[in-house]
């Protein structure tokens, strides 16, 4: 039971079905079908590959993370796993590409340029190093990480569900007000869970002197300064435009309930806690706010 616990933590796996539930919640807020299997497969495979990369890249020996131990210790399975997943999104994307290639020939400048953005910024998070434009590298600027990964998340799970929908469907669909409070919703959410994860590496961010929230404000004015007050700016944005614009009691309750639990987690915090306490439970964040928000959509 362990192995397959680290297997679907450590590995990260969780982060795929995370990314897949948000996807589907984004989708119905967003008044719109579910996209088909193809859509949600591909999200599942590029986020663990994603995730993957950065721990099997570095060298784990001396390492201190309990999760590159891990990688450590399995480095010949985790590779042979991570090529055939590799493989099989390579092989989706194939399909999805001679399915949809007419369509996708028919996309705006604008819609490029948006499909372009959170793929480029989440890979200027690992960094690049190039003769040609030198190392660039979004992940050193410790204040700015979490927000880094709160804005690939959110075009991942919330703009690209919507430009799938209209490339294999060619039905228009233009920008809302609530499409960009949906992604600043979700933008707000993770990079609060971001910062909270960042307090995990307080040792290994000082020693590094990456200038992480935690690392330049402390562990208390992080969370009483910086998460608490955001989240409840958060909570209050939606309290009033979810009143304003009728919504019921229970779909207001039920999407009020992760703010509060990232309150309550946040507060917690002022005690060491495991690895797997924020894996499970930090992360397991945003699989609860997408099963709320699915819930609400659906019966609310």
């Amino acid at each position: 039971m362990k192995r397959f616990v680290r297997l679907i933590f450590f590995g990260n796996i969780f982060y795929g079905f995370c990314a897949v539930a948000l996807s589907a919640e984004a989708s119905l807020q967003q008044l719109l079908p579910l996209n088909g299997w193809l859509f949600y497969a591909l999200t599942f495979l590029a986020t663990v590959l994603y995730y993957n990369v950065a721990y099997l890249t570095e060298k784990p020996s001396s390492s201190p993370n309990p999760r590159s131990r891990w990688y450590g210790r399995n480095h010949i399975a985790i590779n042979r796993f991570h090529t055939a997943l590799t493989l099989l999104f390579v092989g989706l994307l194939l399909v999805f590409l001679f399915r949809y290639w007419q369509q996708l020939l028919l996309l705006t400048v604008a819609e490029w340029v948006v499909l372009a953005l959170f793929p480029l910024t989440a890979a200027l998070y690992y960094g690049i190093n190039h003769k040609s434009v030198g190392t660039i590298s979004l992940r050193d600027v410790g204040w700015l990480k979490p927000f880094i990964i709160g804005c690939s998340w959110a075009g991942l799970v919330t703009v690209f569900p919507v430009i799938y929908f209209h490339i294999t469907t060619r039905l228009p669909y233009d920008i809302s007000l609530l499409n960009l409070l949906l992604f600043l919703k979700n933008f707000m959410f993770i990079s609060l869970l971001c910062i909270l994860f960042d307090i995990k590496d307080y040792a290994t961010d000082y020693n590094q002197e990456l200038k992480t929230f935690v690392v330049k404000i402390g562990l208390r004015k992080t969370i009483f300064y910086v998460i608490i007050p955001l989240a409840v700016l958060g909570l209050g944005s939606f309290l009033s435009y979810g009143v304003t614009h009728h919504f019921s009691l229970p779909k207001i309750l039920l999407n009020t309930l992760p703010f509060l639990a990232l309150i309550g987690v946040a507060y917690s915090l002022q005690r060491r806690r495991s690895i797997f306490y924020y894996l499970i439970i930090i992360d397991g964040l945003m699989l609860f706010k997408a099963l709320c928000g699915i819930t609400a959509m659906q019966f609310f």
